[in-house]
């Protein structure tokens, strides 16, 4: 993949599928609403086997799987159908592991010294998590310049209002939403909405 994560979409949408069945469905109306990237959460028992069906029959969009918090889960994502990993934060096995599949990932960062360490391993990219918690735009508008080799996408608590402040900054590449796909949206099966939601962001980031 030569295009880097960050400039995909301006928004990935981060989603948990706690019911299998929705798990096509809400990929396919991502991608039909103009957002082709997935990060699904392995944070659900029905997770993996959600990767695996979203691989087997939405072709079109790029599929990541996030929460990889152990080495274990980079080996069981790839062997899913995972095309990207996303790790909310970092140790020297965990980033060992996923660099290890081969596969695009972002390591999670919530503080310098974290930013400095990654960097150290030759990554450039990171998630930023949990965003909101951690000090927001601010906090990445401060350290952009002590650190301009750094970039981001921040996950955690970022709200459709929200996202824009931290998409001006010059070190975010995309952010991670999960307004796309609200539990409720998923849980009542209404995937126009999900479709409708991830138009208005393509339309308007």
């Amino acid at each position: 993949m030569s295009e880097s994560l960050l400039d995909r979409v301006p928004v990935i949408p981060v989603v948990v599928i706690e019911n299998l069945d929705h798990a096509v469905p809400v990929a396919k109306a991502l991608v039909a609403g103009g957002l082709p990237v997935i990060e699904l959460t392995l944070r659900t028992p029905v997770a993996l086997d959600a990767i695996e069906r979203i691989a087997a029959e939405v072709p079109d969009i790029l599929l990541g799987a996030g929460t990889i918090v152990t080495p274990g889960q980079a080996k069981q994502a790839l062997d899913a159908g995972a095309q990207f990993l996303v790790s909310p934060g970092s140790t020297p096995t965990l980033t060992a592991a996923m660099r290890d599949t081969g596969l695009p990932h972002l390591p999670g960062a919530a503080t310098v010294s974290e930013v400095l360490t990654l960097l150290e391993a030759g990554y450039t990219e990171l998630k930023f998590f949990p965003a909101e918690a951690s000090g927001g735009a601010n906090f990445l508008k401060s350290i952009h310049s002590p650190v301009p080799a750094a970039r981001f996408c921040p996950t955690g608590g970022i709200t459709a209002a929200s996202a824009s402040s931290y998409l001006a900054l010059p070190n975010v590449g995309c952010v991670g939403g999960s307004w796309i796909t609200p539990a409720d949206v998923l849980a009542r099966e209404d995937w126009d909405a999900v479709e409708a939601a991830a138009q208005h962001v393509h339309e308007n980031t």
